[in-house]
């Protein structure tokens, strides 16, 4: 699977995900699961670069 495919599946779950929390009206929830997919799609992206 390529690295942006991997990238889109991980934020999408994480929004979805988010949008769940939020609905619950858990917002630190959805705060936390965007800001963990965004760093799990950068550490995705910089060890992509380094293969």
């Amino acid at each position: 699977m390529q690295i942006y495919q991997k990238m889109y599946l991980l934020l999408f779950n994480a929004v979805t995900d988010a949008l769940s929390s939020m609905e619950q009206q858990n917002f630190g929830q959805a705060a936390q699961l965007l800001k963990n997919a965004q760093a799990d799609c950068e550490e995705l992206f910089l060890d992509a670069e380094d293969e």
